[in-house]
């Protein structure tokens, strides 16, 4: 249904109205065509709770949220990827989870934590920011480690993008910023 509106777009805005899922599934769709550096995107959330929207700065109420993705503000954002053909663009989660992960070259779990969790970095940087929250004698324990790459390993999970959850529980996984940025119009 997205790709013949693709196919005529030539250059235009295209305008996602709908949940953080349903702005992952079009930028999915424009990622697969290779047009990421060419279409640029303004996002209607229907949800005021819409993780996408609070990290990006954008507004949830539908007039607001409309002369935004019209307007001139600026475009970028980091685009993350997995290793199963998807992208996250608000927040990823695996909890609870036990095994080991990697922040590049940074061990930020080895063991059980209550939740793992990944997003783009709203201030660039590397490109994702990792947050693993631990529950011990001494209270909650949470780590946050900006970086390019989230390689996990541990036993069978759920993992959560953009709230829609993985069709299997996964022993392995893997989010990245990709090459290039997602055109995601932003408040100026």
């Amino acid at each position: 249904m997205v790709d013949p509106l693709l196919a005529e777009l030539d250059g235009a805005r295209l305008l996602v109205h709908g949940s953080d899922a349903d702005l992952a599934a079009v930028v999915l769709r424009v990622l697969r065509q290779d047009r990421l550096g060419e279409v640029t995107l303004g996002y209607l959330p229907t949800d005021p709770s819409s993780r996408i929207a609070r990290l990006w700065g954008l507004p949830t109420e539908l007039d607001a949220a409309w002369r935004v993705a019209v307007g001139d503000g600026p475009v970028g954002v980091p685009l993350l990827r997995d290793d199963v053909g998807g992208v996250l663009l608000g927040h990823g989660e695996i909890s609870p989870v036990k095994g080991s992960a990697y922040c590049d070259d940074v061990h930020v779990l080895k063991g059980t934590a209550t939740r793992l969790t990944v997003r783009p970095d709203p201030a660039g940087g590397e490109g994702l920011l990792v947050r693993v929250r631990r529950r011990g004698l001494f209270g909650r324990r949470t780590i946050v480690q900006p970086g390019r790459a989230l390689q996990l390993a541990c036993e069978p999970a759920t993992v959560l993008r953009d709230g829609v959850p993985h069709a299997r529980l996964m022993e392995k996984w893997t989010w990245y910023r990709h090459t290039a940025d997602l055109r995601l119009v932003r408040a100026g």
